[in-house]
């Protein structure tokens, strides 16, 4: 494995040739083209991770999206790296809802939205008078997607909520790890991310239909519930009367697969699970023997002994350097890849050719900070990013455009602690 040293400095070399904007999102630019989401407008109430990633992906596709925060009590991750990440691509102002001064301007700025995002713990716009009925009355139209824990109704609703508890709730922790070992931790958030993009598709659902009927309508998202949708076939396998426990990289059926080391301690991921793929893993190990071997053929027979098979492979993987068994199983056409870290990712090739990794000024103490590229990627409107906004600056542009406010109004609102 690569020493952190010298990566860190082909890291600063690589960072230096990445741009925020990906080479399609700069075409697109260059020939007149807008986003996707161009026309929609979009109040980002949200803080943390879930809800601002929501709203930023919304805004990586064209929607004008605002971020709204108080003037002195602001999103807790403001000033940290995943603020930059999850609220790219945004306009920022300031709003003191807790003033009735401050509930008026957001109604009369929910006039000329079409979708607002927040994920405060349920009930809390409603005791701030501004619940999504109310906002309907202004605009009848709007869409209001809400993020939470659990979600908007049910016994837990107001049971506060965090990336681990959504994976926790939703059933992923527990199956995570290996059997004689308490749960395991998922590396990622995934909790927060999931729950983000399955809000911003809710959100164009729910926008689809606005434009059709001028009816809005809320969108209640739960965090657990995110990690529940993705969860297979845990509950089919429930009403068959078969309850999945930790099995630690073994996977129920699916054989071989597993996480392999090789000679120059890479871990190798293999997933030869289909018949024409065991059969060319077999020839590339040079044991085409194996698939008529009675221990793994008919196929029940070779998930019924999985270690195995998976103890054959784990041998001869671990005669290869992992380049070496890269491109043996690339020749077969066996699914394989290293388990990439972060410097493994930084480096490949074809992370860079698909505008995967990219390099986003800020405006913080952060300077220019490396982060994920756009996803999905769309071939006539590609998305496009641009850095995390400074508290409160766009309140001047975002109030004169959207309420007609001068410079002298703004002010006096800023010195009123109302914006």
């Amino acid at each position: 494995m690569a020493s952190p040293a010298p990566a860190c400095r082909r890291l600063a070399a690589l960072g230096a040739a990445l741009r925020p904007q990906p080479r399609a999102a700069a075409a697109a630019a260059a020939a007149g083209l807008e986003g996707a989401l161009a026309g929609y407008r979009v109040l980002n109430l949200g803080q943390i991770i879930a809800g601002p990633v929501a709203a930023t992906l919304l805004a990586e596709f064209g929607a004008e999206v605002i971020k709204v925060e108080h003037p002195t009590i602001m999103d807790p991750s403001r000033g940290g790296m995943e603020f930059e990440q999850s609220n790219r691509s945004q306009l920022g102002i300031t709003l003191n809802l807790r003033e009735p001064q401050g509930v008026a301007l957001l109604l009369e700025l929910v006039k000329k939205v079409d979708a607002v995002v927040e994920n405060f713990r349920p009930g809390t716009l409603e005791k701030l008078g501004i619940g999504p009925d109310t906002l309907r009355e202004a605009n009848p139209a709007l869409v209001v997607t809400r993020v939470s824990g659990y979600g908007q109704t049910g016994p837990a609703s107001q049971r506060p909520g965090f990336d681990r508890i959504g994976l926790a709730f939703g059933g992923l922790t527990y199956v995570t790890g290996y059997p004689e070992q308490p749960p395991v931790r998922p590396g990622y958030m995934l909790g927060d991310y999931n729950t983000g993009m399955m809000a911003a598709f809710g959100t164009l659902v729910a926008l689809t239909s606005a434009r059709a009927t001028g009816v809005g309508q809320d969108v209640d998202i739960a965090l657990y519930e995110s990690i529940w949708r993705s969860s297979g076939q845990l509950a089919s396998q429930f009403g068959k009367g078969r309850v999945r426990e930790r099995t630690g990289n073994y996977f129920a059926g699916v054989v071989p697969a597993e996480q392999f080391t090789t000679r120059d301690n890479e871990f190798a991921v293999i997933n030869a699970t289909t018949a024409p793929a065991f059969t060319a893993l077999c020839g590339a190990m040079g044991q085409p023997e194996l698939v008529d071997d009675p221990r793994f053929s008919p196929r029940r027979e070779l998930m019924e002994n999985h270690e195995e098979i998976h103890a054959i492979v784990r041998d001869w993987v671990a005669t290869l350097t992992y380049k070496e068994l890269q491109a043996a199983l690339d020749e077969a056409g066996v699914p394989c890849t290293k388990a990439m870290s972060i410097t493994d990712i930084m480096e490949d090739e074809h992370y860079q050719a698909r505008e995967q990794i990219i390099s986003v000024e800020t405006a913080s103490d952060h300077g220019e900070i490396m982060m994920p590229g756009v996803v999905p990627r769309l071939s006539r409107t590609p998305g496009h990013v641009s850095r995390a906004p400074m508290k409160a600056e766009h309140n001047e542009q975002v109030y004169h455009e959207l309420l007609g406010f001068d410079a002298a109004k703004v002010a006096q609102l800023t010195s009123d602690g109302i914006l």
